[in-house]
């Protein structure tokens, strides 16, 4: 992924206007999604969405910690001889206690998840207040290598620019 912005337009007819000089550029950015009324909407897409970004971050600490969190439970269970489940078999005793740890890593993703805000939220939060101020954003991904064309960008005469990424 290259650079990332988005651009804050007042009026849909500049919107358009951009997004049609844009999608001529060579080569056309990775990305072109016009955002506001008769638009997309701001929740459908996926690098606006505060949610979905969420759902990746636990997704991605789960794949690490459920394993960790597995072996960890079988481990506490051989080197503290514990008998809790000793009705079940020797056999039983760290698979339980391997089922229990991979419990807690799934449900440490989500809190681990859950708890990280980053500085983009925060962008991200005032382009959803410009939006339910009727404003229009542009939602503009490059490729990684290409330059962002900011020249074209200024022309439109945006309310605002807000770098998400760079690349």
């Amino acid at each position: 992924m290259g650079t990332s912005v988005v651009v804050v337009l007042s009026e849909r007819r500049s919107l358009q206007q951009l997004r049609d000089a844009l999608a001529e550029q060579v080569p056309a950015p990775a990305l072109l999604v016009a955002i506001g009324r008769g638009e997309t909407a701001f929740e459908s897409v996926d690098r606006l969405n505060p949610a979905i970004a969420r759902q990746h971050r636990q997704r991605s600490m789960a794949r690490w910690l459920i394993p960790f969190g597995f072996l960890a439970g079988v481990t506490f269970t051989q080197i503290t001889d514990l008998t809790t489940f000793s009705s079940l078999g020797s056999w039983a005793e760290p698979l339980i206690g391997g089922l229990l740890g991979l419990g807690s890593g799934w449900m440490g993703s989500y809190a681990a998840a859950a708890s990280v805000s980053s500085e983009e939220s925060d962008r991200i939060r005032s382009l959803r207040n410009r939006i339910e101020e009727g404003c229009w954003l542009l939602l503009v991904e490059t490729v990684n290598g290409v330059e962002m064309p900011w020249t074209l960008l200024q022309k439109a005469r945006p309310q605002a620019v807000v770098r998400l990424s760079e690349g």
